[in-house]
């Protein structure tokens, strides 16, 4: 889906907000240094980004604040839902994997619906980041963005907790299952 269409209609701007007001105040430890109040009126002033959050909400991921970027004035969301999100499931790495696939398709691939949310792929550091703060991907695994040389060789890199120890591993670009997702980041 486009973004073409970046105004949230204000009963769902409203919800959306108080749903991450909560979420935030749920999960003070992912944030000690941060007040929300800072964070709504940067929400406020941007609706793109809001819109992001709201698809990032629709698609199961839980948004919310995971740190701040001092030099760039910005607030870091990534998604905390427990598992990879339940709406972004069976899908490959990307648009070269999808056609790719001669037979049994996924309807679409991890980078195309981040594009198309405004958001970023985690990278594995912001994915090691992210399992400090909880315990994450236990059932799941997500994709994460993926270094040139390794996608060039039609690979594509994905990441998981098991046994108390965060994973980081390979499968061919065009895979997918319905166990594994993709988790994003937005800056504010």
């Amino acid at each position: 889906m486009p973004m073409n269409n970046m105004n949230l209609l204000v009963e769902d701007r409203e919800e959306l907000l108080g749903i991450l007001k909560d979420r935030f105040e749920k999960n003070m430890e992912r944030h000690p240094e941060v007040e929300w109040a800072n964070v709504q009126a940067k929400l406020e002033t941007n609706s793109e980004k809001l819109w992001s959050l709201h698809e990032m909400e629709k698609t199961e991921g839980e948004p919310d604040v995971v740190g701040y970027d001092e030099e760039t004035d910005e607030y870091i969301f990534f998604d905390c839902s427990a598992e990879s999100p339940k709406g972004r499931r069976s899908v490959c790495f990307d648009q070269e994997a999808l056609e790719a696939r001669k037979k049994h398709k996924p309807e679409n691939s991890a980078a195309n619906m981040a594009a198309s949310m405004g958001i970023e792929l985690l990278t594995e550091e912001q994915y090691r980041a992210l399992q400090k703060l909880g315990k994450f991907d236990m059932k799941t695994s997500s994709w994460v963005q993926t270094p040139d040389n390794i996608r060039k060789l039609g690979g594509a890199l994905f990441c998981d907790r098991r046994y108390d120890t965060v994973f980081v591993y390979h499968n061919g670009a065009d895979s997918y299952y319905a166990a594994r997702g993709f988790r994003g980041s937005l800056r504010v």
